[in-house]
């Protein structure tokens, strides 16, 4: 909440506006760390136990080059969301930064495309974790109703989003920690196997990238996804402590461990076994291929083991990805850009409960009628296009004019302006390189925002302006 703002508000006698400010303040509660592992956690999860055999489909054994690509593109926006989180560090991240640099209009486009996203990755995550809940219901013998178990896990994760961020760190933290060392200890010790092949997923790489290197790109454009996690510290920026230190330090620390921890493990996951382990009878990519590596270089109990972990990781990054995504639209509401119950809190738990509920009926709709492959590359499409988005207006905002004067960050993008216009357009080609479907993607959010913008949001947008300047 802003005093300034709300004490402005009670002076001139706006009491709704007071109460306003009131209900839609949410505690901070994350600390550099909880950045961290919020953002680690949310990306971890499909990125890690889903995607690698998606993206061998497409270019071998070389993925781990792919990760890095991706990787790499990613910098640029990381760096300007850094330095726009430090000078707006409030709840909806990129789409604040976007609605302040651009207008309500392209505002309420990029929150919404945002918006989707967010919960199409989160879907994607729970759509994978059928496919392990299967590997360890087949083991036991037990026969499940896998989508009633997935929709079970979506009322669960819902639940806890409304509880609270603290409720949702105590859930992930242990499940991160334990996931994320066992399969560190399990490629560490492949290493000192004879039959591990440092050269298989080196050759995969170079070969690829000497006969078609858009086969690379195309790989990289798909597991783009894998790093959506750290955006969602910008969208928690209300609720994060010291935020012009710890946000932007909190995302790029995140984006230095979540690259290692991908390129570490592919490589040694493509090293370790010499056929195509990452594909079904049918040639279709897997869904549980960490489930299928420690099956084939541990055992199959160890695997179940793990599959048990990554289900939970699953649901631990669909967690978080709901609570960043319901944050989109509690930030568009308190604009006047959607109705005003999305901007309503939680009298218990100070959580915007309304956005929590859609945002979760939404995903449970995506999860039951959209293809893996799809929803996959649906988020990576409209996560691209944020990136160009975000680099383009700190490139706009650092421009000296007037009406930027409000624009301090405490944190600077280096290399400027050469990293954003780099990420224009290495974010530019990987869109083009999609496909039809990121395109199509595309599209449906600008639909889907303008139309929201004309039929709700310029009226009252416009409304609650004229009622500030009175």
């Amino acid at each position: 909440m802003d005093i300034k703002s709300t004490t402005d508000k009670l002076l001139k006698g706006d009491i709704s506006g007071v109460v306003s400010d009131v209900k839609s303040t949410i505690k901070r509660s994350l600390s550099l760390v909880g950045v961290i592992i919020v953002t680690v956690a949310a990306s971890i999860g499909s990125g890690l136990f889903v995607l690698p055999s998606f993206a061998a489909a497409v270019m071998g054994p070389g993925i781990w080059l792919a990760f890095l690509l991706a990787g790499i593109v990613f910098l640029p926006g990381a760096l300007s969301k850094s330095e726009l989180s430090s000078a707006m560090p409030v709840n909806g991240g990129a789409y604040v930064y976007l609605e302040r640099s651009f207008g309500p209009l392209i505002g309420t486009i990029s929150g919404l495309g945002l918006w989707a996203s967010f919960l199409l990755k989160s879907a994607f995550a729970l759509i994978g974790f059928s496919a392990y809940m299967y590997a360890v219901t087949n083991y036991f013998e037990i026969t499940t109703n896998s989508t009633l178990v997935i929709m079970s896990a979506l009322a669960l994760i819902t639940v806890l989003n409304i509880y609270g961020i603290k409720k949702v760190k105590a859930f992930q933290t242990p499940i991160l920690a334990l996931t994320t060392i066992l399969i560190l200890l399990i490629c560490f010790g492949q290493l000192f196997e004879s039959t591990f092949d440092f050269s298989r997923p080196m050759d995969g790489a170079i070969d690829v990238t000497t006969n078609d290197p858009v086969l690379v790109a195309e790989a990289a454009a798909l597991v783009f996804v894998a790093y959506a996690g750290i955006y969602k510290a910008g969208a928690l920026g209300g609720e994060v402590k010291d935020p012009e230190k710890n946000l932007p330090y909190g995302m790029l620390i995140s984006l230095l461990l979540i690259t290692l921890l991908y390129v570490i493990v592919t490589f040694i996951m493509m090293g370790s076994i010499e056929q195509e382990w990452w594909t079904n009878a049918d040639g279709s990519p897997r869904e549980d291929p960490i489930f299928a590596f420690v099956d084939a270089v541990a055992s199959t109990k160890v695997g179940i083991a793990m599959a048990l972990l990554a289900f939970l990781t699953m649901i631990s990054g669909a967690l978080s990805g709901l609570l960043a995504a319901s944050r989109f639209l509690f930030a568009m509401a308190k604009d006047c850009l959607l109705p005003d119950s999305m901007s309503e809190t939680n009298e218990r738990f100070g959580t915007p409960h309304w956005s929590i509920i859609l945002t979760g009926v939404a995903m449970g709709i995506c999860i039951l009628t959209l293809p893996v492959k799809d929803v996959a590359k649906l988020a990576s499409g409209f996560q691209i296009m944020v990136i160009v988005a975000l680099n383009a207006c700190v490139i706009i905002l650092r421009r000296e004019d007037p009406k930027h004067a409000w624009y301090q960050p405490t944190f600077k993008s280096p290399l400027f302006p050469a990293i954003q216009i780099f990420g224009i357009l290495a974010g530019a080609a990987l869109v083009f390189l999609m496909g039809t479907k990121a395109l199509i993607g595309a599209v449906a959010a600008l639909i889907l925002g303008f139309s929201s913008y004309k039929i709700y949001g310029e009226k009252h947008y416009n409304a609650s302006k004229q009622t500030e300047a009175e």
